[in-house]
C-alpha cells in the first residue's frame, strides 16, 4: 500500500494544481518481468510520474501513450512483450523474458467513484479490501471497463456502466476477500474480458516499544517501507518526536498502559527493544494471551527464556500457541552487528511472517517466484 499512499498523494497534488493524471496499472503478466500484477504509476500532463510499472524501461513509452489517452479521455490497453525481437530492447537491464500488459486509464474527478477515488477509499480504511480492473484482450480497440469495483468489510464502491457482470464481480470480490489471495478470471458479457480481482492489505503497524538511539534506524526502515510505525516508552525524554521524525505515533507509557493505545490486527508487529527487564516482562505478560502475529525480542534467547519460566511460575498459561508468534532473538540471521544492520535483519524477519514466508534465499525455491495469473 506504500505504491498507493504515495499516488494517491501526488493526485491529490495535481487536483489542487488543476493538473490532468492518468493511472497506469499492470493488470497481467505473462512470463517473467519486474513487477507483478498490481504495480501502478500516476502519469501527469507535465510528465511527473510517481510508482513504477517496471524497472525503468517501460516508463518512457507509457508516459506518451498517457498523454494520449489524457488528450482522448479513453482508457488503452498496452502490451510489451519482452520476448519479441521488436520489443526486446525494452527488457534489456532487467532480463525480462515476459509479455507485460498494462491498463492506462484518464482520471476524470467529475467521474463518481473513479479509479483514484476507490484507491483513496482503500487506503482510508485501515481494513482488508478488493479491487476489481476489467480489460479486453480480445478486442483492444473496444471501449475498456478498466477500474470499476471496491469491495471492503463493510461497503461496496462501482463505477461499472454494465450491470449485467456486477453480481458475478461483487461474488468473486468476496471470495478474494475472504480467501485473501488475488485472482485474474476471464467473464463474459457483451464482450470477453479479463478482470484483475486484486486483494489489498493495509500496510503492516509496527509497534515499537523502547525509544532507545537503535530504536531510530528501525523507524526509518519501516518508514522507508511505509509502515505505520509506532514509538512507546516509558521515559518521555526518550520518546521525543524530533528523534523519531517517521513515526505516526509517539507515546509514554508504563507497561499496563501499553495496550490503551494500541489496536492489535493481523498486520500489526510488535518489537520489544527498551532494554529494561522489568518493563519488557510486565507486557509481555499482557501480550502473550492476545497472540498477536508478531512479538519480537531483542537480546539473547536466554533471556526469554527466564521471562516465559517467571510469567510461568506467576501463573500464566503459555501454550504452543501463544509462543508461535514470540520470535527472540528477533530478526534474521544475516549477520548483523550494527543498529542499522540489526533494524535490517528485524525489518526482514517482519516482512517474512507477515507475508507467510520463511526468508531464505530466492535460488532454493524451486517452483517461480510467482504463479501463473489467469484461472
Amino acid at each position: 500500500m506504500k505504491e498507493i499512499s504515495d499516488i494517491v498523494q501526488a493526485y491529490q497534488q495535481a487536483q489542487k494544481q488543476g493538473i490532468q493524471t492518468a493511472l497506469a496499472t499492470v493488470v497481467l503478466v505473462e512470463g517473467s518481468a519486474y513487477r507483478r500484477a498490481g504495480a501502478r504509476m500516476l502519469i501527469t500532463e507535465n510528465g511527473h510520474l510517481t510508482g513504477a510499472i517496471s524497472g525503468g524501461c517501460l516508463e518512457g513509452d507509457a508516459l506518451r501513450k498517457a498523454r494520449l489517452v489524457m488528450a482522448q479521455q479513453q482508457p488503452m490497453l498496452v502490451t510489451y512483450d519482452t520476448m519479441d525481437d521488436d520489443d526486446a530492447k525494452l527488457g534489456v537491464g532487467l532480463g525480462c523474458n515476459g509479455i507485460i500488459h498494462i491498463l492506462i486509464e484518464p482520471i476524470n474527478r467529475q467521474i463518481p467513484n473513479n479509479p483514484m477515488q476507490l484507491l483513496g477509499i482503500a487506503l482510508s480504511k485501515r481494513q482488508n479490501a478488493v479491487l476489481v480492473t476489467l480489460f479486453s484482450l480480445q478486442n483492444r480497440k473496444a471501449a475498456q471497463p478498466g477500474t470499476g469495483l471496491l469491495l471492503t468489510a463493510d461497503d461496496t464502491y462501482s463505477a461499472l456502466a454494465d450491470d449485467s457482470l456486477r453480481a458475478t464481480l461483487n461474488t468473486d470480490a468476496a471470495e478474494v476477500l475472504l480467501n485473501g489471495q488475488s485472482v485474474t478470471k476471464t467473464y463474459f458479457a457483451d464482450n470477453e474480458y479479463i478482470g484483475f480481482v486484486e486483494y489489498l492489505k493495509p500496510v503492516i503497524a509496527l509497534v515499537i516499544i523502547g525509544a532507545g538511539n537503535d530504536a531510530v534506524p528501525l523507524t526509518k526502515m519501516a518508514g522507508v517501507l511505509g509502515w505505520d510505525v509506532t514509538v512507546i516508552d516509558g521515559r518521555a525524554n526518550y520518546a521525543r518526536a524530533e528523534r523519531f521524525t517517521v513515526a505516526k505515533q509517539i507515546i509514554t507509557a508504563r507497561p499496563h498502559e501499553v495496550l490503551n493505545h494500541l489496536s492489535l490486527d493481523k498486520l500489526t508487529a510488535i518489537v520489544m527493544m527498551t532494554h529494561n527487564y522489568n518493563y519488557e516482562l510486565a507486557l509481555l505478560r499482557q501480550l502473550l494471551p492476545l497472540q498477536p502475529p508478531y512479538i519480537g525480542m531483542l537480546g539473547p534467547k536466554k533471556k526469554l527464556d527466564r521471562m516465559l519460566a517467571e510469567l510461568e511460575e506467576g501463573g500464566l498459561a503459555i501454550t504452543a500457541a501463544h509462543l508461535q508468534h514470540v520470535y527472540g532473538p528477533v530478526g534474521l540471521d544475516i549477520g548483523s552487528e550494527s543498529p542499522e544492520e540489526i533494524a535490517l535483519s528485524i525489518v526482514a524477519e517482519v516482512k517474512a511472517v507477515l507475508s507467510g514466508r520463511k526468508g531464505y534465499p530466492l535460488k532454493q525455491k524451486a517452483q517461480a517466484i510467482h504463479a501463473p495469473e489467469i484461472e
